[in-house]
């Protein structure tokens, strides 16, 4: 019999056998010692339950709270069996740009020493680059929908060889907009294929969706649905919209470290960063306005402390990828209660500490009981605190700002009213 303080050592990792571990999950040598040198020994519970069942070949739905290593938790498996099998291809779909760059990161890190080569397909970047990367003849394709579609179409891709599919935050993918471009995405792959699914949230209904591209998946649940990370604690304030930016100033008065601060808008997500760099604090902003260049500069001045605080919409609720990140403000709550949880899970990754402190108007109790009714939880709610004077503007939505409609005279005044109404719904 083995004693239960027995160490064993293998490949010149010390293991405890009472202790998770990447040995005995099916994953092949040599990726094992690739996570040796990166210093993965132990593996989180998503990546534990998914990736002997992945391995296996078998297709998977992995629900898991934000920060818990699923990009591994697919990665690993779909790296093996392009090693096994070389002839093959993976495919790999994802809703952000920014998203689409982390991933392939993360597939260099066991990928590139091993021969495996990568492409990402993007919108913002030159198809010329693409093509050329392409011509590689790259063994995992990371794209986002939109950019694979207009490879498709111009038949510089092919997916008949793509033998695994994963799509990654797979409710956003479903739910948002996406679900026409995988209509034509999808009966493109081969039948016969694996195809895995991963997502912080995963709605009844959006499970329904997805249950149409696999055959006899196994359900991996970490977490229940909309389940945040334990170590990130929650803090509300309800505060009317022109106290908002006073209290963000407070706020950034108490934390010292990183922040990221949520809008709805991309409107008054520039403006706010104008704002916080008026009161001397070292901001970028992230929104679908600013370039690929702007956006990647921003994340990378971010990683690098160049940029203490983040403003951005939710494009980087998935798309942000950075340890020790103090604080997540929500200035605005988001219109999807599934968003929240994605946006507090910017902090506290990998098993660290985290904040969140979220703004709600008094009009926004609805709101506020529909996120606690998704988590199962209460938020705490705090006192207002003294505010600081107002040095500045606030920030205000994009239609605060405009005059309003002269009164009606006559029949042409109200058929240019209605001109008018109907052009800004365009």
């Amino acid at each position: 019999m083995v004693p239960a303080d027995f160490l064993c050592y293998y490949m010149g990792t010390v293991m405890n056998p009472n202790q998770p571990s990447f040995y005995g999950l099916g994953i092949a040598p040599s990726i094992l010692a690739l996570l040796d040198k990166l210093g993965l020994t132990t593996p989180t519970p998503i990546q534990e339950r998914a990736i002997p069942q992945a391995i296996e070949g078998k297709d998977l739905i992995g629900i898991a709270q934000t920060g818990t290593g699923k990009t591994f938790a697919f990665g690993i498996p779909v790296i093996q069996h392009l090693l096994k099998n070389p002839q093959d291809r993976a495919l790999i779909l994802l809703p952000t740009r920014e998203l689409a760059e982390q991933v392939n990161e993360s597939f260099h890190k066991i990928g590139a020493p091993l021969g495996l080569k990568t492409a990402v397909l993007i919108g913002g970047e030159p198809m010329g680059k693409q093509v050329r990367a392409l011509a590689r003849m790259p063994q995992v394709v990371i794209s986002t929908p939109g950019r694979l579609i207009d490879h498709l179409s111009q038949k510089t891709l092919t997916l008949k060889s793509a033998k695994i599919a994963v799509l990654d935050e797979a409710d956003r993918m479903l739910d948002m907009g996406f679900a026409p471009q995988l209509k034509r995405i999808l009966p493109l792959l081969p039948a016969e294929r694996q195809t895995l699914l991963f997502s912080a949230t995963m709605p009844e209904n959006i499970v329904a969706m997805a249950r149409a591209y696999l055959k006899l998946p196994l359900r991996v649940e970490i977490a229940r649905s909309g389940t945040a990370a334990e170590n990130v604690t929650q803090e509300l304030f309800f505060v009317s919209q022109p106290e908002k930016t006073r209290l963000l100033e407070k706020v950034l008065q108490e934390y010292r470290g990183s922040v990221l601060v949520f809008l709805r808008t991309k409107f008054t997500a520039k403006k706010l960063a104008t704002h916080l760099r008026a009161l001397g604090h070292a901001a970028a902003e992230l929104h679908s306005n600013r370039s690929l260049n702007q956006r990647r500069e921003a994340l990378d001045g971010f990683k690098k402390g160049r940029y203490r605080i983040i403003v951005a919409t939710d494009i980087a609720a998935r798309g942000i990828d950075v340890n020790n990140i103090e604080l997540v403000v929500n200035y605005d709550l988001p219109s999807v209660s599934e968003d929240y949880v994605h946006r507090i899970g910017r902090t506290g990754r990998a098993g660290g500490a985290g904040h969140a402190i979220s703004f709600a108007r008094p009009d926004q109790r609805r709101d506020v009981q529909d996120i606690e009714r998704l988590m199962r939880t209460t938020l705490s709610v705090s006192k207002l605190p003294a505010l600081p004077p107002l040095l500045y503007a606030a920030p205000s939505s994009p239609t605060a700002s405009r005059k309003p409609a002269p009164p009606l005279r006559g029949r042409n005044d109200f058929r240019r009213r209605n001109h008018i109404r109907h052009f800004e719904k365009r």
